[in-house]
């Protein structure tokens, strides 16, 4: 991520910027191409059953599952079932249909006999700007040894077992609870050691749970936050950003990371179970080896791993609807309200950028107190509005 650099490195065990090959005698039994979107979230490309088009997923440590867009499902003609399985997810709870005994193919790798859940991704699709036909997680793991190197933007897969690490870098062991979960430390108005998720599929840094932080006293009631609409599966859900002073997963510590935190209505995080995630845009900073089989997550530092967090503050939300950037929630008193936007104006251009990226966008949007000229139309008219972004610190 951009802006001033915030990160410092403590106590860093075999520090390394440059991707490392695994020296292991077993070859990968495939490579597979990927692409990082927001917050280094993975997209990858796989094939279903004897369909030729290639469709879009997301490789998510989050998920205890595989799932397809329902919309995409229709159009591929899949055979669903009714099911009483109920997905949780930030907007609430979902009853969901069921494929089975389905193949994805992905570049020199197919996997059989897997359920496969339908489920509605066009908000995910919106709030990306890329199509999200669906989500891979649990049940791809549990197969194989993964290793994900963002410098290369490259999965190599390899067969289940015990696996010969780098020397370089962290071995760490975790829990399935089915997901993955590490014991860290996090520091703000006190030290509290406490149970995380690690969610891949997360495009943000750290989340708390409320409850978490109503028990743990962690953070002081005084402590500064920022209404925000976040976005996920099952819909919207307004949190509070913030900026907690310290994590530390193994011997790596970050400083002043954003961190969300979430009145978990629905018993997503589990707690006391987790408190909580780590999402990918502190994993992208490494590269991972993933071990369901074993219990075990191999984290070496990757050029990414000085890249600072971002802590500007628009209030904005943008989505990419019909090709066209919107706006589709503005919170209130916050710098996108007070400059004048609304709800409904399309977004041209950013600060002179005309090229219509979604990402990019939002981006420049993220930077902390920085002067913006923002082109707009609305009603079919063109506007030019000036707004300062917030910092978070």
């Amino acid at each position: 991520m951009r802006t001033v650099l915030l990160i410092i490195l403590l106590s860093i065990n075999g520090l390394c910027v440059k991707a490392q090959e695994i020296k292991n005698n077993v070859q990968p039994l495939a490579i597979i191409p990927f692409k990082q979107i927001s917050g280094g979230v993975i997209l990858i490309k796989a094939c279903l059953n004897n369909h030729k088009d290639s469709l879009n997923f997301i490789l998510d440590t989050g998920s205890g599952g595989i799932s397809l867009d329902s919309t995409t499902s229709i159009s591929l003609g899949l055979n669903t079932l009714d099911s009483d399985t109920i997905i949780s997810g930030i907007g609430g709870l979902q009853k969901v249909r069921f494929a089975f005994d389905e193949s994805l193919h992905f570049s020199g790798l197919s996997v059989d006999h897997l359920a496969i859940h339908r489920y509605d991704y066009r908000l995910l699709s919106n709030v990306y700007g890329e199509k999200i036909d669906g989500v891979i997680g649990g049940p791809f793991f549990k197969r194989y040894v993964v290793q994900i190197d963002f410098e290369l933007n490259q999965i190599f897969v390899f067969a289940p077992g015990k696996f010969n690490y780098p020397e370089k870098g962290t071995l760490m062991k975790m829990s399935l609870q089915p997901l993955p979960i590490q014991h860290i430390l996090v520091k703000d108005k006190k030290k509290v050691g406490f149970d995380f998720y690690l969610d891949t599929g997360a495009g943000l840094p750290f989340l708390m749970s409320e409850q978490f932080i109503q028990d743990s006293n962690i953070l002081s009631p005084q402590k500064n936050s920022y209404l925000i609409q976040a976005e996920g599966l099952g819909g919207k859900k307004q949190m509070r950003l913030t900026v907690v002073k310290s994590i530390k997963m193994g011997p790596y510590t970050f400083r002043k990371v954003p961190t969300y935190l979430f009145k978990d209505d629905y018993n997503v995080i589990a707690y006391p179970l987790s408190g909580g995630l780590i999402g990918n845009e502190i994993l992208r900073r490494f590269n991972l080896i993933i071990n369901y089989g074993q219990n075990e997550i191999h984290l070496l530092p990757n050029k990414n791993y000085f890249d600072a967090f971002e802590y500007g503050y628009s209030g904005l939300n943008l989505f990419l609807v019909n090709d066209c950037i919107m706006v589709e929630d503005i919170i209130p008193e916050s710098p996108a309200d007070l400059a004048g936007l609304k709800i409904g104006d399309e977004l041209i251009s950013v600060d002179g950028n005309f090229s219509g990226n979604l990402q990019q966008y939002k981006n420049m949007l993220q930077e902390p107190e920085k002067k913006l000229k923002l082109i707009l139309k609305r009603s079919g008219v063109l506007l030019s509005i000036n707004m300062t972004t917030w910092s978070i610190l």
